[in-house]
C-alpha cells in the first residue's frame, strides 16, 4: 500500500474497502443485481448521492463482486439461481487481494498527492487517468474481468474527464468503470449519458446508528446526528470525532439572543478558530454555520422547523424565519456566506475575522427578518 494520503478515507472511520456491511443502500444494490442477473451488464456505472452515505463502500463491494466472479453454476437442471447479494467471503483470494490493495485487475483513480509537499491536490489530474492505459495493457494477458474505481469523478479536471470519456466510449472487453460522483451535474453530459446510474440515498437514523456502531462510534445522540448530518455517515463521524454536536449547541446558544448578539461571545467563538492549530475547528464552524443558515431558510419555507439539532434550535428557527420572505433572506445569506467562506479559505483570510464577519451578517439578517 502507498504511504500517500487517501482522499477517500474519512478520518475516524475504516476505509470503504474495509467496511464489512453497507447500510441503507439496498435499492442501489438491488438495481445492480437486477442488471447482473438479466445479463445486461454496463461498462460504465455512475454512483451518485450526497457525501458520506456509502457510495465508495458500494463501489468497493461492486469491485469485489465483479473480480471474484465465480464460474456459472448451471448444468443439467438449467440456469443458476439469481444472485441476491453482493457479499463475497473475505477469505476469497480476490477479496483478500483487494483488501490488501494489491489486486492486479483493480485500478483506482483519485486525487494524487503533490510529489514535493505530500499534500493532496485539489483535483484529479489527467496523469492519474492516463495510468489506466498501462493498467489495461498489463492486465490484458490475465483474461479476467477488470475494474476501475474513480473517486470522485466530479473532482476530475477537464483533461482527466476527456480521458475517462474516451475509455467509456470504447471500453476494453470485460471492463467495468465505477464512477463515484457527489455532484453529477458537474460531469460532462457525455460521461453521464454513457453510464448506468446507481443512486445512494441519505441514511435513516436507524441505518446511521448501525453504520456508526460498525465503525466503533456508538452514541446516544443518533437523532441529533441524523439531523445535522442529513443522513450522511461521513458527516456524522466528523461531528462525533470533532465534538461537532457540542460546537453546534454552542453556536445555537450564541445566536439564541438574536436579533441582538452577545458580541463578547461572538468574538470568543471567532478567536477559537484562529491559528493553524485550529484549522480543523475553523472548517467545522464554517460548515455548521452553513447548516444553520440552510436549516433556517428551510424552516421558513416549510412553515415549521425541521427536527432539532441542538436544544432550543427549533424555537430559534421559528422566530427567525416566520414567513417566506424571511426564508428567502436566509437563503440569500447562505449563498453569500458559502461563497465568502470558499474565497476566504482560498486566499487564507484570518479565520477569526471571517467567522466574526459571518456572525455579524447573521445578526443583520435577523434584525431585518424579525422586524419585517
Amino acid at each position: 500500500m502507498s504511504d500517500a494520503p487517501e482522499p477517500d478515507r474519512i478520518a475516524g472511520a475504516p476505509h470503504p474497502r474495509d467496511t464489512p456491511v453497507l447500510f441503507g443502500q439496498d435499492a442501489a444494490m438491488h438495481d445492480f443485481l437486477d442488471t447482473w442477473n438479466a445479463g445486461r451488464m454496463h461498462s460504465g456505472w455512475l454512483i451518485t448521492g450526497p457525501r458520506g452515505v456509502g457510495k465508495a463502500t458500494l463501489a468497493w463491494k461492486l469491485a469485489t463482486f465483479l473480480l471474484a466472479d465465480r464460474p456459472a453454476e448451471g448444468g443439467l437442471f438449467g440456469d443458476p439461481p439469481p444472485v441476491t447479494s453482493l457479499n463475497i467471503d473475505p477469505e476469497n483470494p480476490d477479496a483478500r487481494l483487494i483488501a490488501s490493495g494489491a489486486h492486479p485487475r483493480l485500478y483506482v483513480v483519485r486525487r494524487p498527492a503533490d510529489e514535493k509537499t505530500g499534500v493532496l491536490k485539489s483535483e484529479i489530474t489527467v496523469d492519474a487517468v492516463r495510468g489506466m492505459r498501462d493498467f489495461f495493457h498489463m492486465s490484458a494477458t490475465d483474461g479476467g474481468r477488470r475494474v476501475v474505481i474513480v473517486d470522485a469523478a466530479d473532482e476530475m479536471n477537464r483533461s482527466a474527464a476527456n480521458a475517462i470519456l474516451k475509455e467509456l466510449e470504447e471500453p476494453p472487453a470485460r471492463t467495468s468503470l465505477l464512477l463515484i460522483a457527489h455532484q453529477p451535474s458537474r460531469l460532462l453530459p457525455t460521461i453521464r449519458s454513457r453510464c448506468r446510474v446507481l443512486r445512494c440515498a441519505p441514511l435513516s437514523p436507524d441505518d446511521l446508528g448501525a453504520a456508526l456502531e460498525q465503525a466503533g462510534l456508538s452514541t446516544d445522540a443518533t437523532e441529533s446526528l441524523a439531523t445535522l448530518s442529513a443522513g450522511s455517515a461521513g458527516d456524522a463521524v466528523r461531528l462525533l470525532t470533532q465534538d461537532g454536536l457540542q460546537l453546534y449547541a454552542q453556536i445555537i446558544g450564541l445566536l439564541s439572543g438574536l436579533p441582538h448578539l452577545d458580541r463578547n461571545a461572538a468574538i470568543k467563538l471567532a478567536e477559537s478558530c484562529a491559528g493553524k492549530v485550529n484549522d480543523t475547528r475553523f472548517a467545522l464552524v464554517l460548515d455548521l454555520i452553513d447548516h444553520f443558515l440552510a436549516r433556517t431558510a428551510r424552516a421558513g419555507l416549510l412553515g415549521e422547523p425541521p427536527s432539532q439539532g441542538a436544544p432550543g434550535e427549533a424555537r430559534l428557527l421559528t422566530r427567525l424565519a416566520p414567513h417566506d420572505y424571511a426564508a428567502r433572506a436566509w437563503a440569500d445569506l447562505q449563498q453569500k456566506a458559502s461563497s465568502r467562506a470558499r474565497h476566504g479559505r482560498a486566499v487564507n483570510l484570518d479565520p477569526a475575522a471571517l467567522i466574526l464577519d459571518m456572525v455579524l451578517s447573521i445578526e443583520q439578517t435577523a434584525q431585518a427578518s424579525v422586524s419585517a
